[in-house]
């Protein structure tokens, strides 16, 4: 019955110190398969033979702070996070879309986050010796995962912001990739036992990405599983610094979209 936890049942706050936030493109073909019943991969463009493009976000999070809601901000804690998650869209009975990432992986550098986490979320927590520095202008990310599928890489130039879209990106433009940008406002899983899509609705202050160029020295999410012999393309990357930020209690819904 632990799935009945596993509903995000407990609202939470922080505060972004950064946030730095990848955005990949692979075929849809391939992120398709990824997700549960009920949801729509969100796609742009084309590629080739192949079809759209569908994107994954890889998000790394310096949080201030964190804890329930019903705690005031002295209470938490501060948390390194990484996220995996593939762009995808949830239709209600109305017609309503909802935009959204379907999480893959997390990681971070607290043994009682990871815990917590997988107790009353399905966001896949996994440890990680993780360290962030923000100097000169740039911010930089370090993840060594435990398993070495999620180790990770990155310098951005916080000075380049707004920056130019990476070499090949599919988008045309700023405009188009800020669609992309993620975090997105909703986050979903799939409760088989149930048939149920948990959807958690996140806020945020002040929510103004800048586009940045970035030196991505490694990244070895991409070299494992379904993803294994793919090319992603590194397709858009944003920066956002000093924000509050909050998910709300999960909310059950069936696999059409209507309210359990």
């Amino acid at each position: 019955m632990r799935y009945l936890l596993q509903r995000h049942p407990v609202a939470i706050r922080a505060r972004f110190a950064h946030s730095l936030v990848l955005t990949y493109a692979l075929p849809a073909t391939v992120l398709r398969p990824l997700l549960g019943p009920g949801l729509e991969l969100e796609t742009y463009g084309q590629h080739g033979e192949a079809g759209a493009y569908g994107f994954v976000a890889v998000a790394l999070v310096d949080t201030r702070a964190l804890r329930p809601a019903v705690l005031p901000a002295r209470f938490g804690a501060d948390h390194l996070l990484t996220g995996y998650r593939v762009f995808a869209r949830f239709r209600t009975p109305g017609g309503r879309v909802m935009r959204g990432l379907r999480i893959l992986r997390s990681d971070t550098d607290r043994r009682l986050m990871a815990l917590g986490g997988n107790l009353l979320t399905r966001y896949h927590y996994r440890m990680a010796r993780m360290s962030s520095r923000a100097v000169n202008g740039t911010l930089e990310f370090c993840v060594d995962s435990a398993d070495g599928r999620a180790d990770l890489r990155v310098r951005a130039d916080l000075g380049s912001a707004p920056a130019p879209l990476p070499p090949g990106s599919p988008f045309p433009d700023a405009r188009a990739a800020r669609r992309f940008a993620g975090p997105l406002p909703y986050t979903f899983e799939y409760e088989p036992q149930t048939r149920s899509v948990i959807v958690v609705k996140a806020f945020r202050a002040h929510w103004e990405p800048r586009p940045v160029a970035v030196d991505v020295r490694r990244l070895t999410f991409f070299d494992h599983g379904p993803f294994a012999g793919t090319r992603p393309v590194l397709a858009n990357a944003f920066h956002v610094a000093d924000l509050e930020y909050g998910w709300e209690r999960g909310v059950r819904r069936t696999e059409s979209g209507g309210r359990r």
